[in-house]
């Protein structure tokens, strides 16, 4: 457990009068994050739907460990919480065949939007989801996919958020930050700017550094202060590459949050310009999982021109 963070793997925070226990959660859609989510759910007991029908080969081997039905009206009639989790640009489409499906099918579900939108953008899918009858919490992830013995931790604000505190889950801690929608997301703003702001900046400087001739200095030099950081740095800019195209958009979100609070909103519009120039290079092609296993820098340098 990371020093400063409360541990709140068990269930906590009071239920509005009403509200109903989740004994199903559905998750749209089963990728590398949403799936790991799932699962920690499911490990903990909770039952855990999804669909993979027209999604590829790779988002079925993900959603191992999940109860997949055959189409999302079966995921959003099933569950109790039904969890929006998509590269940021599909949110508003997700959250969409999530209303649509839940009229076809007569059912009111808690929505968790976890996807890394801006507050003002959670905010428009919070409305969105009122005027279908549908109550939403929001939420943002920091960590890695959660697993078991992980420090993964579910960041959830809105008037119904206890709610979801109180699923048990293996591998996920989660914390209450507020009871406005939008507040969630402000810390995923907040957060991602410094983790893939920093990682964009590594880019930058090790690309430039490989085209000048001076990289072997360069990477020296860091290693005096950041040693863990230049001997991952291979793997970072690789799987940073293969993940641009979803953040694109979330750097643009970080630009206006930023924005909106009165600070620059320069510096994530050129941090979102670097991840639509690597979304074109040949790293991009790979999934993370191939990406995480390239290690020679000068290599993954290379196939970013």
């Amino acid at each position: 457990m990371t020093a400063g963070r409360p541990d709140l793997s068990a269930p906590t925070g009071d239920l509005l009068p009403g509200a109903r226990a989740v004994r199903t959660i559905g998750i749209v859609s089963p990728g590398a994050m949403g799936s790991a989510l799932g699962r920690a759910w499911a490990t903990a007991g909770v039952r855990v739907v999804a669909t993979v029908v027209g999604r590829s080969e790779r988002t079925a081997g993900l959603a191992s460990g999940l109860e997949l039905l055959p189409d999302l009206d079966a995921v959003v009639a099933a569950g109790d919480l039904v969890v929006s989790i998509c590269p940021p640009a599909a949110a508003e489409a997700v959250l969409a065949s999530v209303i649509e499906a839940s009229r076809a099918t007569g059912t009111t579900p808690l929505l968790l939007e976890a996807n890394a939108v801006s507050p003002e953008r959670v905010a428009a899918l919070a409305a969105q989801a009122a005027a279908a009858g549908l109550d939403l919490v929001d939420g943002s992830v920091s960590g890695g996919p959660p697993e078991p013995g992980s420090d993964t931790m579910l960041y959830l604000s809105g008037a119904r958020a206890a709610e979801v505190t109180r699923v048990p889950a293996v591998g996920l801690r989660r914390t209450v930050v507020g009871d406005r929608v939008g507040q969630a997301s402000a810390v995923k703003m907040c957060t991602a700017s410094v983790y893939k702001g920093t990682t964009a900046v590594w880019v930058q400087a090790l690309q430039t550094a490989a085209a000048l001739d001076v990289l072997a200095p360069v990477l020296a030099d860091l290693a005096e202060e950041l040693p863990v950081q230049v001997e991952g740095a291979a793997r970072r800019v690789a799987v940073a590459a293969a993940k641009s195209a979803r953040f694109v958009d979330e750097m643009e979100s970080i630009a206006d949050t930023q924005g909106s609070a009165g600070a620059s909103p320069e510096l994530f519009a050129g941090m979102a310009a670097v991840y639509r120039r690597l979304a074109a290079t040949p790293l991009a092609a790979l999934s993370p999982e191939e990406a995480a296993a390239l290690t020679d820098l000068r290599d993954v340098l290379s196939r970013l021109t």
